[in-house]
């Protein structure tokens, strides 16, 4: 009967768990509040076991982590142009990620899941084009969220 009890009563943090998890949407937008060529929000801060539903404005957009921005033994995030995906995030650290078609256009944004554990990994690897001045705005707000 203790048995019983016990396995209930862990079922249910686990069910509350999920219950408390949070849905953060983020548009792929060629034209948003920053400008063209952007992700809406860029940085989103998510607790473990969030979900991020990335939603693109049109078919010409992805999203798709950039190499070396993202924990180690973490998910890849890829997804088909014009396609949404939505991704669980399950390990903590910061996730770097780009539409792969505008990357070199500043088309980025960064996902901090519980602590930056890999932020001084993230910082640097080298970025290409616009994508080099939006990445340290974006790294700033790290430190504001934490």
């Amino acid at each position: 009967m203790k048995f019983h009890l016990i396995a209930a009563a862990a079922a249910l943090l686990a069910l509350a768990g999920v219950a408390n998890a949070e849905e953060h949407v983020v548009q792929l937008l060629t034209k948003g509040d920053k400008g063209s060529m952007v992700f809406q929000p860029d940085f989103i801060k998510a607790a473990p076991g969030d979900t991020i539903k990335f939603v693109p404005g049109d078919k010409t957009h992805n999203v798709e982590t950039i190499k070396g921005m993202a924990p180690d033994g973490a998910q890849e995030i890829k997804s088909k142009m014009g396609e949404t995906t939505t991704v669980t995030m399950t390990q903590e650290g910061v996730y770097g990620v780009k539409c792969s078609p505008h990357y070199g256009m500043g088309m980025v944004a960064l996902i901090v899941v519980g602590k930056p554990v890999n932020l001084d990994a993230a910082q640097a690897v080298k970025q290409v084009g616009k994508a080099k001045t939006v990445f340290p705005t974006l790294f700033a707000q790290v430190t504001k969220a934490n």
